[in-house]
């Protein structure tokens, strides 16, 4: 332990420690020890994980394979609409959405997220007795049905500059990859992405006009051999292989698949004309009567479920009967 923490601990203050005490008798409030079996296994594996994490919501959810999704506070309309497009596209296959409820590309992430059923989980920068923005107060209960706020902050902490950087490590810690959509080059957003790197973690960057100041920063990532992205399925491509290798969970690595044991008849026709060999999506939405758009979702879930995967030239393959 730092010196600063062996320091706290020979002087502890005990008003703060009542005020935390206080705080988890309240419903829906839980403090994970990093001992705690519903401690994710992810963020464990960072150096210098939080020993304590406050946690509002349904503490599982932490332990379910995440992407997270971060960018600017000030995003174009077309940046905000792809957080969202992704994010609902993505939470509605298994993954759990992981933000930091910050205004713009973050908040689109969550609520992208929420409007498919999804599950999504925000990292504050402040205490869980309040929230930062106070205008994302209704977002933040949203989340919390479903999925969680999670903080390493003691009750009673502000919105503070220098505590935002430091919970960046959490969001990319928590997750098997980060997506960055529109960053500047002095985005709090890369600060993230470093951080992914150095925890090993996967990082994905949107690309866009060169014209656009706000995608500079991705258009830095991807030099620097961020793993460039225009669909849905360029993630799934990564994140499908390292779900069931990174977690150290059963429980969290199977639930990419928990959608795949529902399938309905829709996808059992759609896997069934897909046959033993390469075909486009034309060709399916042909076979099927489907919809393109409808077909090129549902093969997304069936790709992200381990049922059928991409090959070069735009075509898909079935992996199980």
């Amino acid at each position: 332990m730092p010196d600063s923490a062996l320091d706290y601990l020979r002087g502890p203050d005990w008003r703060g420690v009542e005020q935390d005490l206080a705080w988890l008798e309240r419903p829906g409030n839980h403090l994970l020890q990093l001992a705690d079996t519903r401690y994710p296994p992810l963020l464990r594996q960072i150096p210098q994980p939080p020993p304590l994490l406050f946690v509002h919501g349904e503490p599982d959810s932490l332990r379910t394979p995440q992407l997270a999704i971060v960018g600017t506070r000030n995003p174009t309309p077309p940046g905000r609409e792809t957080a969202r497009h992704f994010a609902a596209h993505l939470a509605e296959g298994g993954l759990t959405i992981t933000s930091g409820l910050a205004l713009g590309i973050d908040a689109a992430a969550h609520q992208g997220a929420l409007a498919s059923g999804g599950r999504t989980i925000a990292v504050m920068g402040t205490s869980l007795d309040r929230v930062y923005p106070a205008k994302h107060r209704d977002l933040a209960h949203a989340i919390a049905e479903s999925g969680a706020l999670v903080s390493e902050l003691p009750i009673g902490t502000a919105a503070l500059a220098e505590n935002f950087p430091r919970r960046n490590r959490l969001i990319s810690g928590l997750a098997l990859g980060v997506l960055v959509v529109e960053a500047a080059i002095q985005s709090g957003s890369l600060i993230t992405a470093r951080l992914a790197l150095d925890q090993g973690r996967e990082v994905f960057a949107i690309p866009g006009s060169i014209h656009n100041p706000l995608v500079k920063g991705c258009h830095a990532l991807i030099r620097q051999g961020a793993k460039l992205v225009e669909t849905a399925t360029d993630i799934l491509e990564e994140l499908d292989a390292l779900a069931a290798v990174i977690t150290d969970e059963p429980a969290a690595s199977s639930a990419l698949a928990e959608t795949a044991s529902r399938l309905d008849e829709d996808y059992r026709q759609l896997l069934a004309a897909m046959g033993d060999g390469p075909v486009g999506v034309d060709l399916l939405v042909e076979r099927c009567g489907l919809t393109a758009e409808a077909v090129s979702s549902m093969l997304l879930i069936l790709e992200l479920e381990g049922y059928a995967t991409a090959v070069p030239g735009g075509l898909y393959c079935r992996l199980k009967p």
